[in-house]
């Protein structure tokens, strides 16, 4: 086999010589490193790895020192010796002047020095140097490489956050343990620190307790999965049983694997809800002791645990043996979406409430956690819980991770506890990330990879001082959509990488010169995803466009994330040309696109279609802002001339509101002859959207007169819901200049629907006038 010899950088090093200063600070992009260093100089000359490199570490470092030995000789057939320090090329050396998870970096002509204060910097530092070695030694068996030479450099790194999380649902549908590994792998490379691992959950139990067989002889499995989306009706089944477990062996295996890679797994175990699939199994502790199946859909079940002694002995002895297998000191407890009917009805349930002068079923929830955290702390360790803990009185010690937005994390770091931010807006992975056709079903929503790198894991809310309980971030995988191992890594990468920015470097403060940076980072470690045979998703090279306003024209600007390359387009069918400025828009557009690279085409296709009605020129306003997780488009987006999707309410074209009624005021600029008000509402109970039954539309008539009219809202045949008002009656015209629409909000969800006792959700779409 031939011995190449392989030269990273050789065009920066040759530019390098050419100048004077011995150290030059150049355009990090170069190295394409992420997350990003602190900081990072490089100078003149390179460094060799060759038969003839030797490594001494301190007793401490080993995991790290191993890990780079590994790594070279797997990758690159490189076998680095140990040596003593005073003849060793890379030394890990201990320095208590680094702060907590940093490390200093040198790479000289003749070593490699590598300074931290703990194990977890000095591994930190090891996945710096891995970036700047050819990605082809991901691969392990890779071509034997006789040299690597790499540039001379300075890198000085710390975190910015100390909680650096990654979640996957494992309940929902079940991954085994390699694929497991991998994961946790591939977020160790980003230094990310904490494995959210969610072992149970209604439609499947996945670790064995020894105490209690039946969690994995029965637990683990259902009977069937609904097939295609939730809100697909009549909802299918597949008809086939479906489940597995990890056996303790496998636990103990995983948790070594993480340990080598400077990762900590926390275990969810969910409570009191989330735990049909525990009570299939043993009935007496639910609060009715009726049989349940495993569930076989998704959404929120009734069936939760009953607040007594049966239930609390059973989840301690469950815990006992969950914390003998994990060694870090969180617990992660659930006390997310726990419906409270069965509580409401339960004779024992309503007793201890009265017993313990209880102000409700929330009171009895906040009881059921503080116990449990009670029996948690008293083996050492803490809990987190999601936000929904902080209902009823926050537990003594408990950390707060905040999904529901950033508000629960606001509470509770007021309150002097630590806090996790992993809100639905920024860090929920299971949303659609790109609005196109061809993506995988997934459950909603949307989060494009631009608004996970602009997340800012510190809510504005929060001061100085009471900033410090925000220990950092998680981005959230939850599998109802993801069946196998590779939908998984599409909806995890590319988006994990900018969370790992996030948390590592810290939020953006110039996200016009911070994101496009990153995306030419992000094109180039897409080589080393290559080279892992990670199977991410890729809209580095998707057009995408939006309707923008200027001088009382509207104007159509198609854009492309990365640069150096050419969008082509074309009008209503006619023949395709070179774009370089926003389109002139006058009337009804079909608007086809696509990018080039030189003359090759790359990414999908790209098409829009833009109703050019009596609205798109005017100005709207709102009484209350869209929710932060549905207001990719803005208000605007609702008079902008494009409809939203039909079969998804996430995308950047639907706004959603939350609990709010909503008014919405249309200035169309000068008065305007009108004969029809259209606006779609989507509708899907099953995920608490409901579209209003009526609403009231008020035309500012020429005459000063007000025309109020209540508009009854009809179903279509794709499932969203539409208002179509026909003003003064078929073929009538008015002149009007100010429309007011009041959309009010559905209220509060009824028991026995899913989201029950929570606020419904309103989304909009276009308001179509013509």
């Amino acid at each position: 086999m031939k011995l190449l010899v392989f030269s990273v950088f050789w065009f920066l090093i040759f530019n390098l010589f050419l100048s004077c200063d011995p150290s030059v600070e150049i355009d990090i992009t170069t190295l394409t490193i992420i997350p990003k260093p602190t900081q990072i100089d490089v100078r003149e000359g390179s460094f060799a790895f060759n038969k003839n490199t030797t490594v001494f570490a301190e007793d401490e470092f080993k995991i790290a020192s191993d890990f780079l030995r590994n790594f070279l000789q797997k990758g690159a057939g490189l076998g680095i010796e140990k040596s003593w320090k005073n003849k060793a090329s890379i030394i890990f050396e201990k320095d208590s002047s680094q702060v907590s998870e940093g490390y200093s970096l040198a790479v000289s002509e003749y070593n490699i020095i590598v300074k931290a204060a703990d194990a977890s910097g000095a591994f930190y530092a090891v996945q710096t140097l891995r970036q700047l070695l050819p990605v082809d030694l991901e691969r392990i068996n890779s071509t034997p490489y006789r040299e690597i030479i790499i540039p001379q450099v300075l890198i000085t790194d710390a975190p910015k956050f100390k909680y650096r999380g990654m979640h996957l649902d494992v309940g929902r549908h079940f991954f085994d343990k390699e694929f497991i590994k991998e994961y946790i792998a591939n977020l160790s490379m980003l230094k990310m620190n904490y494995f959210h691992w969610h072992l149970t959950e209604d439609q499947g139990w996945r670790i064995e307790i020894k105490q209690y067989p039946k969690l994995t002889s029965h637990a683990a499995y259902r009977e069937e999965t609904l097939i295609g989306h939730y809100n697909d009706l009549p909802q299918r089944f597949d008809g086939q049983r479906y489940g597995g477990y990890y056996t303790q062996e496998d636990i103990k295996e995983i948790v070594a694997f993480a340990v080598e890679h400077n990762v900590t797994i926390i275990p969810e175990i969910e409570m009191p809800g989330h735990a049909q699939a525990a009570i299939s199994a043993y009935p007496e502790l639910g609060c009715t002791g009726e049989e349940v199946a495993v569930a076989t859909k998704w959404g929120i079940f009734e069936n939760i645990y009953c607040p007594n002694e049966e239930t609390f002995t059973f989840l301690k002895n469950v815990l006992t043996e969950v914390m003998e297998l994990f060694p870090g000191k969180y617990i992660h407890i659930g006390g997310d979406e726990a419906p409270k009917k069965q509580w409401k009805t339960c004779r024992h349930c309503q007793k201890l409430i009265k017993d313990l002068d209880l102000k409700d079923e929330d009171g009895l929830q906040s009881y059921f956690i503080k116990k449990m955290e009670k029996f948690i702390n008293s083996k050492g360790k803490k809990i987190i819980g999601w936000d929904e803990i902080l209902e009823g009185g926050l537990a003594p010690n408990a950390t707060v991770m905040s999904w529901r937005g950033t508000q629960g994390a606001v509470e509770a770091a007021k309150e002097g506890h630590d806090v996790i931010l992993t809100p639905g807006s920024h860090a929920y992975f299971d949303h659609y990330q790109a609005d196109v056709s061809d993506e995988p079903l997934a459950i909603g929503g949307f989060l494009p990879l631009k608004k996970v790198y602009g997340f800012n894991p510190v809510p504005e809310e929060l001061t100085t001082e009471e900033a410090i309980y925000v220990l950092g971030a998680q981005g959230n995988v939850w599998t109802e959509y993801m069946t196998t191992t590779d939908q998984v890594e599409y909806m995890v990468f590319p988006r994990m990488i900018a969370m790992s920015e996030v948390v590592w470097s810290g939020a953006s403060n110039d996200m016009e010169t911070d994101y496009p940076e990153f995306l030419s980072r992000l094109e180039s470690f897409m080589k080393r995803m290559d080279a892992l045979s990670i199977n991410y998703a890729n809209h580095l090279y998707d057009v995408s466009g939006s309707v923008i306003k200027h001088n009382d024209s509207v104007f159509y600007e198609l854009k492309t994330p990365t640069e150096g390359k050419e969008i082509r387009y074309s009008i209503n069918k006619s023949a395709e040309q070179k774009y370089s400025q926003p389109i002139l828009i006058s009337e009804d557009t079909q608007l086809d696109a696509q990018l080039y690279d030189e003359m090759e085409k790359i990414g999908r296709p790209y098409s829009e279609t833009i109703r050019f009605h009596k609205a798109i020129n005017g100005k709207v306003t709102l009484n209350v802002a869209p929710n932060e997780a549905y207001n990719t488009g803005g208000k605007e987006a609702l008079i902008n001339g494009i409809s939203g999707s039909d079969t998804r309410y996430g995308d950047k074209e639907w706004l959603g509101f939350w609990g709010e009624d909503v008014e919405i005021t249309i200035d169309l600029g000068k008065l305007t002859e009108i004969t029809k008000i259209s606006i779609r509402f989507y509708n899907a109970n099953e995920q608490w959207i409901y579209a209003p039954a009526q609403i009231i539309v008020v035309v500012h008539l020429e005459d000063g007169r007000l025309l109020h009219t209540l508009a009854e809202i009809h179903k279509n045949k794709d499932g969203t819901k539409e208002a179509i008002l026909s003003v003064f009656g078929k073929d009538s015209t008015v002149k009007a200049q100010i429309i007011v629409i009041k959309i009010p909000n559905y209220g509060t969800i009824p028991n026995g629907f899913q989201g029950a006792g929570n606020k419904a959700w309103t989304f909009i779409d276009e308001i179509i006038i013509e």
